[in-house]
């Protein structure tokens, strides 16, 4: 229930404010897919812009992070994915949460500037930030993450989507890379993976 309580008002939100297509009829475009990952991801740091400025994923050193990588235009696939991590964000104690968060990355920094990413991640979670970047810094990170993503051609409108991977990549308090879990993972299981990484002692 609570499930179809998150997922509802991500739907309305996306339906009333982040529409990827005009409301007249829209012709030869292609649908939106999910791409399986490119490859095995290095992961690491990186340094992207944030709504204050840049952001980079070592300023979260000590604290357990998701990042996962789509844009605000997708109509299905980030909403749910992003649903589901504010759902297993919303399960955490409150002393747990003050050691997670989680990034989106845009993978359309056409369209998805700051201001556009500084309204839409929030909404599905305070503890939510979108970062955006220039193509080639996009592009970079998606390689060193493993990422897979396409521009599909735009419309006689200009619209487009994007397919993409849709992986949510969980990194612990030292900034490695722990896991990946597939689209649709349960938040109960997001939430398990989140509790694994804070219950770790690693060594100094």
């Amino acid at each position: 229930m609570a499930l179809l309580v998150v997922l509802s008002a991500a739907l309305v939100f996306v339906v009333a404010f982040w529409e990827p297509l005009p409301p007249r009829a829209v012709t030869a475009i292609q649908s939106h897919s999910r791409l399986p990952p490119a490859s095995s991801p290095a992961a690491g740091d990186f340094t992207l812009q944030g709504p204050q400025g840049p952001v980079a994923l070592a300023d979260y050193r000590g604290q357990v992070v998701l990042i996962y990588f789509g844009y605000t235009s997708c109509p299905d696939v980030c909403p749910t994915s992003l649903a589901l991590v504010a759902q297993a964000l919303s399960g955490l104690t409150e002393a747990e949460a003050k050691r997670v968060r989680a990034i989106f990355i845009s993978l359309d920094p056409e369209r998805d500037s700051t201001a556009v990413l500084r309204e839409y991640a929030p909404f599905f979670h305070p503890a939510i930030v979108g970062l955006s970047g220039t193509p080639e810094e996009i592009a970079t990170l998606a390689k060193q993450y493993g990422v897979s993503y396409r521009k599909q051609p735009a419309n006689a409108e200009g619209q487009y989507t994007i397919d993409h991977s849709t992986e949510t990549y969980v990194v612990d308090s030292r900034g490695r890379l722990a896991t990946r879990l597939p689209y649709a993972t349960p938040a109960s299981e997001i939430l398990a993976a989140i509790r694994q990484q804070l219950a770790r002692r690693d060594p100094a």
